[in-house]
């Protein structure tokens, strides 16, 4: 089965796919211009392979999805929802742009990643689960972690010749032996915290999904740190990665205090409160600048390179 799906331009697919594709990938890839991801439509786990097959800067992008069939359960409009909020494909950037025009930091960024659209996670459990995992860890370690974990209790999925994996649903984790939780690389506390969350989404007792689209991103960030294991940070990033709050900014996550060093105050440590005072600027588009930032960066995507259409050269 197939579908065409046409983002809110403007959208640099290549560049986005390539930020968002680190890690492993018998869970994410994009390569020889095609973006693959094993997501799960109607219960079951499919893969789909995304191309853009547009022309003059008109990005249209090809959906392949694989196994296909009646038999699957699911309906292409299913999928097209789900690539659109996994890839931000309805986010219109033109907003973000003017609004941090005057910010010649982001002025300069903007112009060098033009097109990248942040992206969400599949589920607000995912988005959960890894920001968890991230904890006080670096990146690089996460990844790790969380590779074996998805490798561990994801279901497989055999096509288009290799295997991949879907992430972990709370029914894969909430009964699973702590023990094989932290022979995938994490803490027994954090295993906990895991196991604890998925048991009260699998029994219903807590309802992640239904966060979407209700209430403002404070209060959201409260009732996020009434979970046991949850505290701002992590909440500020489950909004960000499951719920695509674009006005969330981490300012106590450390990478992007670091990337504000590095871009705005150069030789300063820059505090959360600093930080916090610097993204004031940025207003509802906060947590997206801070995207910007952070993969500028890591990326040291911080001029303006030469642009043909939208493709960076």
């Amino acid at each position: 089965m197939s579908l065409l799906i046409h983002p809110v331009a403007p959208y640099d697919f290549s560049l986005s796919c390539r930020v968002f594709s680190g890690g492993d990938p018998a869970f994410r890839t994009f390569q020889g211009g095609i973006f693959s991801q094993v997501i799960r439509v109607g219960g079951d786990p499919v893969l789909i392979r995304i191309r853009d097959i547009g022309e003059d800067g008109d990005t249209v992008l090809a959906v392949n999805i694989l196994p296909g069939g009646e038999e699957c359960g699911y309906c292409t409009g299913d999928v097209e929802r789900c690539i659109v909020r996994l890839l931000g494909l309805d986010d219109d950037l033109k907003g973000f742009y003017r609004a941090t025009e005057a910010d010649p930091v982001l002025a300069r960024i903007n112009s060098a990643l033009f097109g990248l659209k942040m992206p969400s996670s599949e589920t607000v459990f995912e988005a959960l689960v890894t920001s968890i995992i991230e904890q006080q860890i670096s990146t690089p370690v996460a990844r790790k972690i969380e590779s074996r974990l998805v490798k561990r209790f994801g279901e497989e999925v055999s096509a288009a010749g290799r295997t991949t994996f879907a992430y972990p649903r709370p029914e894969d984790l909430a009964d699973a032996d702590p023990a094989e939780i932290r022979g995938c690389g994490l803490s027994a506390r954090k295993g906990e915290y895991i196991i604890s969350v998925a048991r009260m989404v699998k029994d219903g007792t807590l309802d992640l999904e239904s966060l979407r689209g209700t209430g403002d991103s404070d209060s959201l960030i409260r009732d996020l740190c009434r979970i046991r294991g949850i505290g701002r940070w992590t909440a500020e990033f489950v909004l960000l990665r499951g719920l695509h709050r674009l006005d969330t900014f981490p300012a106590d996550d450390l990478g992007i205090r670091r990337a504000i060093g590095h871009l705005y105050c150069p030789g300063e440590e820059v505090s959360p409160a600093r930080a916090r005072e610097i993204s004031r600027q940025w207003g509802e588009w906060k947590g997206l600048a801070a995207y910007y930032l952070l993969v500028a960066d890591q990326h040291d995507w911080r001029g303006a390179p030469r642009r043909q259409g939208n493709q960076i050269q």
